[in-house]
């Protein structure tokens, strides 16, 4: 059988498997109402937490951007395709996550599998969550440094795994809102383990900008890890204080990466830090010197996303409230607790999440079936993303909906 024919067969154990992954086709603007398939839906597939990706603001930006600088960017940041529009949406967004400077990336994940490689390698270490994204699997195994996965969230072993390495650098590496489950992870504490042994801390704050901390400003800003102080304690939608650490933590040995295609509703990433460090990566992060640059009207969107995550306080409130009301409503279904605007479900089986999610379509509901290999075998589920551009009506025809199929 030749390379290709075995295509054929591997076809065959994914379908029996259920997991063959199939594109629906959007025909409609990114909203929480769109056409998909010829069908309407209501949308709770999209990561746009805050409801901006259709939002006048940037697509007037977007509209100036291309009549002011064209479409593309030419060339790679650091030939001749960094603009002025680059520089400024860079120095916008450290100053929003209240970081010394920032750096400019495609997409989240180029930015995380490159910045790794500059921190670490050969000989290093690197101690990463379980239930990490995907990217920063990647990311991390691709810095050829000794990878120690420790159990999602645990602190315990975390501690041990460090303290038995005898590298000569460290690196921890771990999502702030872990992107199928929704929870947080407990940076605080983290954070007092990077400083204790001497570590890196990369932050994946996906999930978290926008969303968290004063004015959306991330997790940093959540768990006051900037240095940033003036905005009081920051607080969870549930009310929990956050654990204020900076005074006893460098925050120049965190690096942060925000991406900007989910709450800012545009597209590409960044990672923010010290001065010092984001020069490092400059040099020597090959995503972002061997890469054209993002075209700059992008940037000039990101200008005006900033003010509107900034001043969204409303739009956090209008979220949160959904979260609360789904979960009130759902709270005895299986849903894995999370105060996040990730809500998923868990129902097990393959086949049971793909019927379920089916159902929901055929009632104009549009969510997820998350499978393997992106959840772990057995608890495949219906991811449900919240956004403030839902209504009230929204989230009573999706509990109406679940608790319908869930009966059946």
């Amino acid at each position: 059988m030749s390379v290709v024919d075995r295509l054929d067969t591997q076809f065959v154990e994914l379908a029996a498997a259920d997991l063959i992954r199939r594109r629906r086709v959007i025909e409609s603007r990114e909203s929480a109402e769109v056409v998909v398939d010829g069908h309407r839906a209501i949308n709770f597939c999209s990561n746009d937490y805050l409801g901006l990706a259709d939002h006048p603001a940037l697509t007037n930006a977007a509209i100036a951007g291309a009549r002011r600088w064209g479409v593309g960017a030419g060339a790679s940041h650091l030939v001749s395709g960094h603009f002025a529009a680059h520089e400024a949406a860079e120095a916008r967004l450290a100053g929003y996550v209240g970081c010394a400077a920032a750096l400019l990336f495609t997409t989240g994940y180029m930015a995380n599998i490159g910045v790794m490689s500059a921190l670490v390698g050969r000989g290093d270490a690197i101690f990463a969550d379980r239930l990490n994204h995907a990217s920063l699997v990647d990311g991390a195994l691709l810095t050829r440094a000794d990878v120690r996965r420790y159990p999602h969230r645990d602190i315990a072993a975390l501690e041990r795994m460090l303290a038995q390495s005898t590298a000569r650098t460290k690196l921890i590496v771990t999502d702030s809102v872990f992107s199928m489950d929704g929870d947080l992870a407990p940076l605080a504490d983290i954070a007092k383990l990077a400083e204790r042994f001497d570590a890196w801390l990369v932050v994946d704050d996906a999930h978290g900008l926008g969303v968290i901390g004063p004015e959306g400003r991330g997790a940093l800003a959540h768990f006051g890890l900037n240095g940033n102080q003036t905005a009081g304690i920051p607080q969870l939608p549930s009310g929990r204080e956050a654990t204020i650490v900076a005074s006893i933590i460098d925050p120049e040995r965190i690096v942060y990466i925000g991406t900007l295609g989910k709450a800012a509703g545009v597209g590409g990433a960044f990672a923010a830090g010290s001065t010092r460090v984001i020069e490092w990566l400059l040099q020597k992060t090959r995503t972002y010197i061997f890469t054209t640059g993002a075209p700059p009207l992008l940037a000039e969107c990101l200008l005006e996303a900033v003010a509107l995550m900034e001043q969204g306080d409303t739009r956090r409130n209008t979220l949160h409230r959904h979260i609360q009301r789904l979960r009130t409503a759902l709270g005895t279904r299986g849903l894995i607790e999370s105060d996040t605007p990730i809500q998923p479900l868990v129902v097990g089986k393959n086949r049971i999440a793909l019927d379920l999610a089916a159902a929901l379509f055929e009632r104009g509901l549009w969510v997820p079936a998350i499978r393997p290999p992106t959840v772990p075998e057995g608890t495949a589920r219906l991811r449900i993303s919240l956004s403030a551009a839902h209504t009230d009506a929204h989230i009573e025809a999706l509990v109406e909906a679940i608790e319908s199929a869930l009966s059946a």
